[in-house]
């Protein structure tokens, strides 16, 4: 029996999420997520697929988040006709988010070609469209978490709470041959204790090969209250200026709801009332409907908050949301008294974009980064001390006060990443994906001095393939 898995992204990076998983003749594919950062980076996606995408029979689907679905539309139109498995409320994710990409890949493409014909270089065709994106929603195949199904006859899966957005999962895979059975585990990525409005992760206890996300494996976030804390600070004393606005570059999904939901709590402890709120993402604004909708698969205090306000919204009762980009632009000539929120959650592109052209060059402004920041990307120039940020063409001076607040982070830190993996009963192989690569080396080095005896473990590396037949053991192939 032939069992082999490939590594096809977010190997030795963040973003591009996309595992190949063979099974005699039959092809699985662990997300297919768009490979962000840089334009070099982004670049890559036009590259053709690896592997032949009419021939994969299924994908599975660890959470919406675009750097780990961003690409299901884009091998949907080169063939893939399989189902895509995934818990409900991530596809309810997706049909909002994957339209918004192929909006997003429709400019971006225009833009590029623009500056491709001046080259005399040919132009590029979009990745996909709308078209491929409704074909694709079509393609889904919603789970609950808990359920079991057989994807081919021989491969079961079932999703379990990861933590990190909604409807993110756990994969857990047993892939079964004649008097034996394997069981692969895949972390999706992982969430923290202790969230806001979600559940914790879920403990897995068996595995023969886990693959672990290590986004933070060298950092320690500092604890929900401290974060609240340091939170409350930035505003007080913002407040105290009163002269400029607080801008927050936020991901559209997850992160954006976690705000509104602390903005609520603290509304009055933080002295909110002083200032505008204004969701300025009209994604964002979908994606928290899709929250307030499945609130039963929450944490209880998010569920008891809910339930205690039947019939309303309380989570958008203080804010404004903004929808059109003509009301987007008109926030701009107002210098004082905003909290925008608004993506992309990486500076990278999106009405932030805009915002920041117009405030960060303010001394009495302020941008709260809340959030990873890739390599390259412009919300990593900020992190890293950058003095100005190119923004349409134009170098902007960074004048405002930038704060770095890490105990926001949906990702789960060292500690937590070590802890998650150690309630496995067995220890078992270890290969980690999606970090960066001195990243998951202090990562691994930490794993490994907290075990007398620590199993084989690893960080893919592009391309790498593992002979799963030969698990306990890391057996790797060629191409």
């Amino acid at each position: 029996m032939t069992m082999t898995l490939q590594f096809l992204g977010a190997a030795e990076e963040v973003t591009g999420s996309c595992h190949l998983l063979t099974v005699n003749d039959k092809q699985v594919l662990l997300d297919c997520g768009l490979i962000q950062g840089s334009k070099a980076d982004a670049m890559r996606n036009y590259q053709a697929f690896r592997f032949e995408p009419s021939q994969i029979d299924a994908v599975i689907l660890s959470h919406a988040h675009i750097d780990h679905s961003g690409r299901i539309p884009q091998l949907v139109k080169s063939g893939f006709k399989g189902p895509i498995y995934t818990h409900k409320a991530s596809a309810e994710l997706c049909a909002i988010m994957l339209k918004d990409a192929a909006m997003l890949q429709q400019r971006d493409t225009e833009r590029l070609n623009k500056k491709r014909l001046k080259k005399g270089l040919e132009p590029l065709q979009a990745l996909f469209d709308e078209q491929d994106v409704e074909q694709t929603i079509q393609q889904f195949k919603p789970l609950n978490y808990g359920e079991s199904i057989e994807v081919l006859p021989q491969l079961t899966l079932q999703l379990s709470d990861a933590g990190h957005i909604l409807g993110s999962a756990i994969v857990e895979l047993w892939i079964s041959e004649i008097g034996t059975r394997k069981k692969i585990v895949f972390s999706g990525d992982l969430g923290r204790e202790g969230m806001p409005i979600l559940d914790d992760p879920e403990i897995i206890k068996t595995a023969d090969l886990v693959l672990m996300e290590s986004t933070y494996g060298n950092r320690l976030h500092r604890s929900w209250q401290q974060t609240i804390d340091e939170l409350e600070q930035i505003f007080a004393a913002a407040i105290s200026g009163s002269q400029g606005n607080i801008l927050l570059p936020a991901f559209s999904v997850g992160r954006a709801q976690e705000l509104l939901y602390l903005f609520h709590l603290y509304a009055k402890q933080w002295d909110l009332s002083r200032w505008r709120i204004c969701l300025d993402s009209p994604m964002a604004i979908e994606a928290t409907k899709v929250y307030i909708n499945n609130y039963p698969v929450m944490d209880d205090d998010f569920k008891r908050f809910t339930r205690q306000h039947p019939g309303e919204h309380p989570l958008l009762s203080n804010v404004e949301f903004i929808q059109s980009t003509e009301q987007s632009m008109e926030l701009n000539e107002i210098n004082q008294g905003l909290i925008i929120i608004a993506g992309s959650g990486m500076c990278n592109g999106g009405r932030i974009r805009c915002h920041l052209e117009h405030n960060l060059w303010r001394p009495e402004c302020d941008v709260i980064i809340c959030g990873y920041q890739a390599i390259s990307t412009p919300g990593r120039m900020l992190v890293d001390g950058a003095d100005y940020l190119t923004i349409r063409g134009k170098p902007v001076k960074v004048a405002a006060k930038l704060h770095t607040v890490g105990g926001l982070s949906a990702h789960a830190d060292q500690a937590e990443l070590i802890h998650w993996y150690q309630q496995f009963d067995n220890v078992p192989p270890l290969i980690l994906v999606h970090g960066e690569q001195q990243v998951q080396q202090d990562l691994l080095a930490a794993i490994q001095a907290s075990f007398a005896q620590p199993a084989a473990m690893l960080a893919a590396k592009q391309g790498d393939k593992l002979d799963l037949s030969a698990l306990p053991e890391l057996v790797w192939l060629g191409e």
